[in-house]
């Protein structure tokens, strides 16, 4: 990167004369002087013939800031958010920039995806909005709480075991069901019970909802759904009798439905009939079927593909054309029952009957390429279910375990190993780097009975299982603690500096010190000619 400058400036020095060569800036190269003297590094002057000299050398240091603001922009871009942290911090101007630059936007919906219920606002000096990067920092603080302290609530209701879990965390809802056929919703704040559906017939094995539509599917292979209601409090009016306006039933499945998803414009349900059928949200008609080779476990949908488990292995499709783009050949010894997905969609999570977790990436080296990334072993059953929130995975498993699992280490490692040319099987997982392997975080045990279901929201883990209730491990008062820390150390920090200026405001004038500052600091540097001594030191002075 260079700046305009001139150039062939000589600089005139008499030939007896010695020169600090300590005010001349330089690039590791003679500095000629004029056409019959050049300055050494001991500073004596030689004779030489005459050499050009860049003049922009002797100006003042430029900086990052110095450059225009287009191209500071883009290097931004380029940067992570522990870059970006770093780089505002080389100048206030830098950091304003840094403060309201649009890539955290991208950071923070790249992660969780677009907030709910929160004024945004490009501008970090409004004061009734909040920035793009407050919102980052905070959720990524609000991240690091799942290590702290929890406390668990217990929600009573369903009087058989609980299958299937959905957090709809927009409206701040949980929606349960299971082997009683009774969809539940609670709320995700207070943990009460807010609505209860009529007895459906079958277990609901599978429920998915967002901010217009509720569905269920059971083992009767019929798909239960409710369109939401303007006005109503809860969104869904689940425990009023039947509504021919709100409510529906698909049937087409000639098996139970085992996994249900939503995306803007289709429904899909997957079904031990082994296909899986995608559904208009609109008219309701089935739009196609995909046929697998075994029964369908799970799926989840995702910008313009869906991932599929069947029997052992993972299938890719393009929901366009609703075309195969690629399969992961015994991903697992036995089952694949579950499945998750990271915000972006790039990244997949199984969790099988081996009780192994794995971890693949969807390239875009030719078409539907995929890599496993990493294998993770914590349970002693099968996993049973799987969620995903950046950075945390937890896992749900017959062992009455769940697992959490940051991934933050993990993806850094692979974005360093980048740039090196492996070889990559996406059918077997050879070329898996162990390096990448690492235990769990954290192990939370349940109440000893299997457990089918697990979700995650901004502090809360919740699960369902075995014996018919409902667990929602609460870390919100980790998060208000690990505020309060962060507030005091700043506090402290800020002490520190004002005492450090004060200081050196005093040592400038000549003022006397306060010999209490000197002790300490002679204290803490280990030094003993300062005006105390500890103790024991100051026992052995009188004694002597």
């Amino acid at each position: 990167m260079a700046f305009e400058c001139k150039v062939n400036t000589d600089i005139a020095v008499t030939k007896d004369s010695e020169v600090d060569s300590n005010h001349i800036v330089s690039s590791g190269k003679s500095l000629v002087i004029d056409s019959e003297t050049v300055v050494t590094n001991s500073g004596k002057l030689i004779h030489s013939a005459k050499l050009p000299i860049d003049a922009c050398l002797l100006s003042d240091h430029r900086t990052i800031a110095d450059l225009p603001p287009a191209l500071i922009s883009e290097i931004f871009n380029c940067l992570d958010p522990k870059e970006l942290g770093v780089v505002s911090c080389v100048s206030p101007s830098l950091y304003r920039i840094a403060s309201d630059h649009h890539v955290w936007k991208e950071f923070y919906c790249e992660r969780w995806g677009l907030p709910t219920g929160v004024p945004v606002s490009l501008n970090a000096e409004c004061s009734d909005e909040r920035s793009w990067k407050a919102l980052f920092v905070e959720r990524e603080f609000r991240s690091k709480t799942f290590l702290g302290r929890y406390t668990i609530d217990t929600l009573y209701g369903h009087t058989e075991p609980v299958r299937t879990l959905f957090v709809l965390l927009s409206k701040k809802l949980i929606i349960t069901s299971g082997y009683d056929s009774i969809i539940r919703m609670w709320d995700v704040e207070d943990g009460y019970s807010i609505a209860s559906s009529r007895p459906l017939g079958c277990t609901i094995r599978a429920v998915a909802a967002d901010s217009k539509l509720l569905i269920a599917g059971g083992s009767d292979g019929f798909i239960h759904g409710w369109r939401a209601e303007e006005g109503h409090p809860h969104l869904f009016d689940i425990k009023g009798p039947q509504n021919q306006n709100t409510e529906f039933r698909l049937w087409e499945h000639q098996g139970p439905i085992t996994c249900i998803g939503l995306d803007s414009s289709r429904i899909y349900s997957g079904s031990w009939d082994m296909t899986i059928r995608v559904w208009d949200r609109v008219s309701l008609k089935c739009l196609t079927v995909l046929m697998h080779n075994d029964w369908v476990w799970s799926l989840v949908p995702h910008d313009g593909t869906v991932v599929s488990t069947s029997g052992s292995d993972v299938y890719i499709w393009e929901t366009n054309t609703f075309s195969l783009i690629d399969i992961i050949k015994d991903a697992h010894v036995g089952n694949a029952y579950s499945l998750a997905r990271s915000h972006t969609g790039n990244f997949i999570f199984t969790g099988g009957e081996d009780g192994a977790i794995h971890m693949f990436e969807i390239t875009s080296n030719g078409c539907g390429s995929v890599r496993r990334l990493a294998t993770w072993g914590p349970h002693t059953g099968p996993v049973y279910s799987l969620s995903f929130e950046f950075p945390w995975l937890v896992s749900a498993s017959s062992d009455g375990k769940l697992s959490l699992i940051d991934v933050r280490k993990l993806l850094k490692n692979i974005r360093h190993s980048s740039t090196k040319t492996k070889k990559r099987d996406s059918s077997s997982g050879n070329n898996l780097d162990q390096k990448n392997m690492e235990p769990p975080q954290r192990m939370l045990h349940g109440s000893g009975g299997s457990l089918f279901c697990v979700g995650i929201g901004a502090d809360r883990i919740i699960c369902g299982g075995e014996e018919g209730t409902v667990r929602i491990w609460n870390f919100s008062q980790a998060f208000e603690m690990a505020k309060r820390v962060s507030a005091l150390k700043a506090l402290r920090f800020e002490n520190r500096m004002r005492r450090r200026k004060l200081q050196n405001e005093m040592d400038s004038k000549g003022q006397r010190v306060d010999p209490c500052v000197i002790a300490a600091k002679s204290q803490m540097s280990g030094e003993r000619n300062g005006v105390w001594y500890n103790k024991r030191g100051l026992t052995r002075k009188v004694k002597g």
